[in-house]
């Protein structure tokens, strides 16, 4: 399999159990909490993502195309409601994440939703277009940015040492890294469908990669300043000494991320690996143990 190949989109309903998982799962708690923004960011971003492209679906012509959207909804949905119960269980190790995941519900549910202004306004039609296609470069964004650090993270070395990381944990974020680099055409591929042209990819990408590093830096000082453990604030330093040693991408990683997705014939099948992606899916020790629980139940 090339890395250019499509595969059909689906989602994997995976069973992950966090009684094991320790406060501090990697290295050390400022890469744990910086990992750990997910958990806060994505259950409502994905759940905005699953609600957008449901409205959307209806104006796709394309039979492939819709398929794949609808492949990509039951993916996003499985993702939000997997870190979710992850924040239950920071709540069951003392850390409320409450105050920071209703900011980021408010940027989705109001700020970005389909009458941005106020729920009372309803937009004219063709400004409804507009704005919903706006939001399709917003995510087309954003899933470049989730597929490229997909990608860096079924790569990462780092978390091969052994004991060197909770397992399940990071079973549970390269699942969810592989599926992002498996279905990482869909939202561009939509967004050029329903009439997204390059200037408006080239406003989404200055609109989304800041927005998107503060978040994580916030949320990041957020969950050290709340560990009930070894409270403090994060450090340059101590993020630069992780990327060294390969547990999070360095700035440079980052940065090289986004020149792709600005070249005008850029399309997503011309970067990133399908055939690692699979690979992982096919190894995952969570996709094996739910197999088995589902042969036993069949028995």
């Amino acid at each position: 399999m090339t890395g250019s190949e499509r595969v059909a989109i689906r989602a994997r309903r995976l069973r992950f159990g966090w009684e094991a998982t320790p406060l501090h799962w990697a290295r050390d708690p400022q890469t744990t909490h910086t990992l750990n923004v997910l958990h806060l960011l994505l259950p409502a971003g994905e759940r905005w993502f699953v609600e957008l492209y449901r409205r959307v679906l209806p104006d796709v012509t394309d039979e492939r195309l819709r398929a794949d959207v609808r492949g990509f909804v039951g993916q996003e949905a499985t993702h939000a409601r997997a870190h979710a119960a992850v924040l239950d269980h920071l709540a069951d190790q003392g850390i409320d994440t409450a105050p920071y995941t209703r900011w980021v519900e408010w940027l989705f549910d109001r700020l970005l939703s389909d009458t941005p202004l106020g729920r009372r306004l309803r937009l004219p039609r063709p400004l409804a277009r507009r704005w919903a296609r706006h939001r399709l470069g917003i995510v087309a964004a954003i899933e470049h940015c989730t597929a490229a650090l997909g990608g860096w993270l079924l790569a990462a070395r780092a978390y091969e040492t052994p004991g060197a990381v909770d397992p399940m944990m990071l079973d549970m974020l390269r699942w969810h890294a592989a599926e992002e680099v498996e279905h990482r055409a869909v939202a561009f591929d939509l967004y050029v469908d329903q009439g997204g042209g390059y200037l408006e990819r080239l406003v989404t990408t200055v609109e989304v990669v800041p927005v998107l590093l503060g978040m994580w830096v916030a949320g990041t000082a957020f969950l050290l300043r709340r560990d009930p453990t070894r409270p403090g604030r994060p450090t340059v330093r101590a993020f630069d000494r992780a990327a060294r040693e390969g547990w999070l991408p360095s700035a440079g990683t980052l940065a090289r991320m986004l020149p792709a997705y600005l070249r005008p014939g850029h399309h997503p099948l011309q970067r990133g690996s399908t055939a690692a992606a699979v690979a992982y899916l096919a190894r995952s020790p969570a996709a094996a143990a739910t197999a088995a629980k589902g042969d036993e139940q069949d028995r």
